[in-house]
């Protein structure tokens, strides 16, 4: 799992933010444990009161993210999956890591989404030297979308918003959760 993020419109970490008496960061574990081996939180480190692996940059984009996880991952396919979608399935989880060629994304966006480590030399290229946003390489990638339900990948702009499904923003804030799947 990754995190990491400035929350600057929500006010406070939306990690840390609740919803059924569940934090957004324990309720993505969860969703990620029941499809996924392996669950890693990686963001920037010594910003949430848990233990992350350092994403190593100086970056706030969620490109960031996705290099850290693909290289801290033990498997070739790696789901991302946005701290702040509190209203994500483990059936997307399991839907977007199959038959992967080397990125998955749903037609919402980049992210929640699933990227193969043969992705990394692109994505570490573009963390580099630009241009930041994921979209912008799948010019490079073998690219397929993942159908959802948008309201699954819709994120919460403030807390006040958690309990009210119509007014899910789909933000670009980038803390993400990520986990590393056995491709099947």
């Amino acid at each position: 799992m990754l995190v990491g993020g400035a929350s600057s419109r929500f006010g406070s970490p939306k990690a840390l933010a609740r919803i059924d008496g569940e934090t957004f960061v324990d309720r993505a574990r969860r969703i990620l444990g029941e499809e996924c081996d392996e669950v890693l939180v990686v963001g920037k480190a010594g910003e949430l009161p848990f233990d992350v692996i350092d994403d190593s940059s100086d970056v706030r984009a969620p490109i960031a993210g996705v290099v850290a996880g693909l290289r801290a991952a033990a498997n070739d396919v790696v789901v991302f999956l946005p701290v702040d979608c509190p209203r994500m399935t483990p059936d997307v989880v399991r839907r977007a890591r199959r038959r992967l060629p080397r990125c998955r994304r749903p037609q919402t966006g980049p992210l929640p989404g699933a990227w193969a480590k043969s992705a990394l030399p692109v994505l570490e290229r573009r963390l580099a030297n630009g241009p930041l946003a994921l979209y912008r390489a799948y010019e490079e990638l073998n690219v397929t979308e993942l159908a959802i339900d948008p309201q699954t990948a819709r994120r919460p702009s403030t807390p006040q918003a958690i309990s009210r499904a119509s007014d899910l923003s789909s933000s670009d804030l980038w803390i993400v959760c990520c986990t590393s799947v056995t491709l099947v």
